[in-house]
């Protein structure tokens, strides 16, 4: 068994999308090297910071990520494994990078209350916490808002149906 810690410079951008970790940006591994029956077993630690946009708001953020990982690296048998002792050495950097990559959100925000963007501006809605919404009506809809709005309309609708309903069932009823 053998352990280390090492930093490196992360070789190649690691991440699509919304947030990565840039090329160049520092890489924490702690990493512990077990042998076992079947090849050697790695397993650690890896830790860095993301930098992207916020998903709602578009504005630049920056999030740590520290990811756990483990692979069993197979000594050569003939058989076809993704990941294999050569020449007594293992090859971390795709097993680093795959548990990176899919530690990464894929939206991320600023903070978990983002309110995003006005639709109608496109200014940062957190900016202006006293502004009142504005309420854009359906185009298809903006003539029943010509309709004025009664509590009589509200209440009736329903009660026309349910005397019709008891008038159906009604054993004096004549046909």
């Amino acid at each position: 068994m053998r352990e280390e810690s090492l930093t490196i410079d992360v070789p190649d951008k690691l991440g699509e999308g919304l947030i990565s970790v840039d090329a160049g940006e520092a890489l924490e591994l702690d990493v512990r090297l077990e042998s076992v029956h079947e090849g050697v077993l790695v397993s650690g630690e890896a830790s860095t910071v993301a930098k992207g946009v916020c998903g709602r708001c578009l504005i630049d953020i920056s999030e740590p990520v520290q990811v756990d990982f483990q692979e069993l690296f197979a000594y050569s048998s003939g058989e076809a494994f993704d990941f294999e002792v050569h020449d007594d050495h293992v090859d971390l950097e795709p097993l680093v990078r795959d548990a990176v990559v899919l530690s990464l959100p894929f939206q991320p925000v600023c903070r978990p209350d983002c309110p995003g963007l006005d639709p109608e501006t496109g200014e940062r809605l957190a900016d202006l916490p006293d502004r009142e919404p504005t309420k854009t009506i359906d185009p298809r809809w903006a003539a029943l808002a010509e309709f004025p709005a009664s509590d009589d309309a509200v209440g009736q609708g329903s009660s026309a149906e349910n005397s019709n309903a008891g008038r159906a069932g009604s054993p004096d009823r004549e046909e």
